[in-house]
């Protein structure tokens, strides 16, 4: 039996095998803490690359968001381009965005690298608008295809709501690239892949102390010991307070996502297209059909606290009927919560903190492509590759505000939540008009 949270995805797994608890004292030549996607890409592009690679997980592979998330792979960061233009210039920016359509295209090719029949790629993401704007659409599939040669399209409202029944849709920006699958079995076949070039993966083994005195690194977990010339810090959500400076730099968010009961005929008879499907609110929706339409898989919702709300099924089933009608009786199966890792700024936090000490966390809500880049761009830089990872100096490790910083995060939903009603309050009325 897996250690894994009650989730779609713990329920489907490709394998539930264990891996060892670290009991002894080891060297290697990079020693990773944390066994979410950041940290498995950096190891199997080091492991694939000739070096000795330990990777210490303190539940197991994908335990975190890396394994609990909505399973979507598409380009951009958790803050939108204008705001990242605004803190590092445009050519930058465009450079950034650049590196984060390479994300996507890690993980298609890690995918068929690994040819695993139980994780199908479905293609194709509409991103709709609970509004009228369609110029706004058409403006934004110009820029994709002027700068990054990026092709999407702009659906009309009635060709929107001819795929998704309901009356909260207008216009929606159809991304052919993006995909949805299943991420916690991905997790897996790269920590597969990273043992099969040699890595070696330590799970229920949570690093307790560092010590960066010596010339080498040296992460101490309960049992054990790793000593090595590079060490990478790739927690996530749950990282605590062995590097204060990363932890500092972070807000645990949660986050919500349920699984209705098996309810083929009208679940299909809703969503109409096995796309991804996310809306435009700030705080906004996401969900898509899994098990071949006969179930919905519905996330969305944030907040700063941490602990998973006693309503949170209820919560979560009345976000998704407000927005189908028609799926009232529709029960829900299971939800879960889970942490995903917040700086302030909303950029990943990718860099060193001194010669050898590696940092890559802090990737929001879009953590399919950017786990992806950073994990690459990382393991360049401990071969000597290349120095892509300075791409993110910009950012750095901002002190999240603590308590206060906490309090701004939920008040900055909140707002973006009222915000979003009121757009769509005037959208309804203009229609009525």
């Amino acid at each position: 039996m897996s250690g894994y949270p009650d989730t779609y995805y713990s329920r489907t797994l490709n394998d539930a095998a264990r891996r060892p608890a670290l009991e002894k004292n080891l060297s290697a030549d990079v020693v990773i803490v944390g066994g979410g996607l950041a940290g498995l890409t950096a190891g199997y592009e080091l492991a694939r690359a000739g070096r000795s690679v330990v990777i210490l997980e303190a539940h197991q592979v994908g335990w975190g968001a890396s394994g609990r998330n909505g399973g979507f792979v598409g380009p951009g960061f958790a803050t939108g381009h204008s705001n990242i233009a605004r803190m590092v210039g445009e050519e930058r920016a465009r450079a950034l965005h650049r590196l984060s359509i390479e994300g996507v295209e890690i993980v298609k090719d890690n995918l068929l690298k690994f040819a695993h029949d139980d994780n199908p790629q479905v293609y194709g993401k509409l991103s709709v608008l609970r509004y009228h704007d369609p110029d706004g659409l058409a403006r934004q599939r110009d820029v994709l295809a002027r700068d990054f040669g990026y092709d999407v399209s702009v659906l009309p409202t009635e060709a929107v709501r001819a795929l998704l029944r309901t009356s909260k849709y207008y216009q929606a920006l159809y991304d052919p690239a993006c995909f949805h699958f299943h991420p916690l079995n991905y997790a897996r076949s790269l920590a597969t892949a990273i043992e099969a070039s040699g890595g070696r993966i330590f799970e229920g083994s949570p690093a307790v102390a560092y010590d960066p005195s010596a010339g080498r690194k040296t992460i101490r977990t309960k049992n054990g010991s790793v000593s090595a010339r590079d060490v990478v810090f790739a927690g996530g959500g749950y990282t605590d307070s062995l590097v204060p400076a990363i932890r500092r730099s972070l807000l645990p968010i949660a986050t919500y996502v349920l699984l209705t009961d098996d309810a083929k005929g009208r679940i299909e008879d809703a969503v109409r297209t096995p796309m991804a499907i996310s809306d435009n609110r700030r705080a906004g929706d996401y969900y898509r059909l899994v098990d071949g339409g006969r179930r919905l898989l519905w996330g969305g919702r944030i907040t700063t606290r941490t602990t998973e709300p006693r309503r949170l099924a209820r919560m979560m089933r009345g976000t998704m009927v407000s927005t189908y009608p028609q799926l009232e009786g529709v029960e829900v199966d299971v939800a879960w919560t889970g942490l995903m890792a917040y700086p302030r700024h909303l950029m990943p936090l990718i860099g060193q903190l001194e010669p050898g000490a590696w940092y890559v966390t802090g990737f929001g809500g879009r953590g399919m492509n950017t786990t992806a880049i950073g994990g690459r761009v990382v393991a360049e830089g401990i071969l000597g590759r290349t120095d892509r990872y300075r791409m993110f100096e910009p950012f750095g490790l901002a002190w999240n505000g603590g308590p206060f910083g906490v309090a701004a995060a939920q008040l900055t939903y909140w707002h973006y939540q009222m915000t979003d009603r009121i757009k769509e309050r005037r959208a309804a009325s203009r229609t009525e008009r």
